[in-house]
């Protein structure tokens, strides 16, 4: 008996390991498998190289904006106005309302900038900044409080300043008079205080005027690239890797990204930075005439072949442009024998002439041109 059960029992250590082996080979020769095993055929076509070869360009473009793009974060106290009914004595006698003095409250806002020089000059959007108490600029988690070197309201451009131990590195600065629609567009900033968020799209449109209703001349550049609150401020590049504009403002119902945002041309930043870093204010050129619309009929009875030009419809006494001779009625249609094709072109040629130089204006008087010389003065 205890031979046969001796015989047994290497049978029994067999029939016993295969209940543990049976289990775990089965779920490993049943196992589903997930997803194709073979690699996507796309992966290798010709449209996909492609399209990688854009995909890394954007990856560099990220890689070598992530350091020279900035968070800025600012504070602002307010007064609170109490309201009218503290105000009045029966008021407070019949509800037992103490009287009340204006109150305060600290106001905090995000922004974007990007770095213009490796000593810490600051380029952002002039409403980011303005009337605020105190801004600190954040650049991969090291902060920095800021000062503001000049800001200019009429452009939306503000210069600010940091001081850092270590040299930063600045954006590369584009051609903005090369931007055509269609070319790839790319904003990194801050919306909502997402740091460094990055976006893609194309130029919609340039050289669209009188986008925030305020009746100047500025140009911008119109783009599809998600463009939020907080993003103020922030470069808008190309796929060269180049600030090709200065972020601004968005058109929406809403408050969010519909596909329209606008950004300021940065030849056109250019100069109004160099001029904040000088003189800590812009000084536009001014000859002191009221310009009014000139419409395709009074031209016709002008003697003009077109509507084009500036009609002066008034003229500050004694300002550069009477003491020029300049009279209402003449339609000014020539600045340095350049072609004037309307009011807003005027505006832009004679803002951005330096103060004190002379202006060769072509004017059409009684079917005739005639050539008058302006000093252009600093606008008060």
């Amino acid at each position: 008996m205890t031979a046969r059960k001796t015989a047994l029992l290497p049978v029994f250590i067999i029939l016993l390991a295969s209940l543990f082996i049976y289990p775990f080979s089965c779920s490993q020769n049943d196992a589903p498998v997930f997803g194709e095993s073979s690699q996507s055929p796309v992966k290798s076509s010709a449209e996909a190289v492609k399209a990688t070869e854009i995909q890394k360009a954007f990856r560099d473009i990220y890689d070598i904006y992530k350091d020279r793009v900035v968070f800025i974060a600012t504070e602002q106290t307010v007064k609170i106005p109490q309201h009218p009914f503290f105000n009045d004595p029966f008021f407070r006698e019949f509800f037992g309302a103490p009287q009340q003095g204006p109150r305060t409250q600290r106001r905090t806002g995000l922004g974007t900038g990007f770095i213009l020089s490796d000593d810490g000059y600051i380029c952002t959007n002039h409403h980011v900044v303005s009337g605020v108490d105190k801004i600190t600029v954040k650049i991969n988690e090291k902060e920095y409080p800021a000062k503001i070197i000049g800001s200019d309201q009429k452009t939306d451009i503000a210069l600010l300043k940091i001081s850092s131990r270590e040299k930063l590195k600045p954006v590369f600065l584009g051609d903005s008079d090369q931007v055509r629609v269609g070319d790839w567009a790319i904003a990194i900033g801050n919306p909502f205080g997402l740091d460094k968020t990055f976006t893609v799209g194309v130029i919609s449109a340039t050289g669209r005027k009188d986008v925030d209703m305020m009746g100047g001349s500025q140009s911008h550049i119109q783009t599809d690239a998600s463009i939020n609150p907080g993003n103020s401020g922030g470069p808008l590049i190309n796929i060269n890797g180049e600030v090709i504009g200065i972020n601004r403002m968005i058109y929406s119902n809403s408050g969010g990204n519909l596909g329209i945002g606008f950004a300021i041309p940065v030849n056109t930043a250019r100069s109004i930075l160099e001029q904040l870093k000088v003189h800590k204010k812009i000084k536009r050129g001014y000859i002191g005439v009221q310009i009014v619309p000139l419409t395709e009929e009074y031209a016709k009875q002008l003697g003009l072949k077109a509507a084009e030009g500036a009609l002066i419809g008034g003229l500050e006494e004694n300002g550069p442009a009477a003491r020029a001779g300049v009279r209402p009625g003449d339609v000014v249609i020539k600045l340095n024998d350049t072609a004037i094709r309307d009011y807003n072109m005027l505006v832009d040629m004679v803002g951005k002439t330096p103060i004190g130089a002379t202006l060769k204006a072509t004017v059409w008087r009684e079917g005739k041109e005639l050539n008058l010389f302006i000093a252009v003065s600093e606008r008060p």
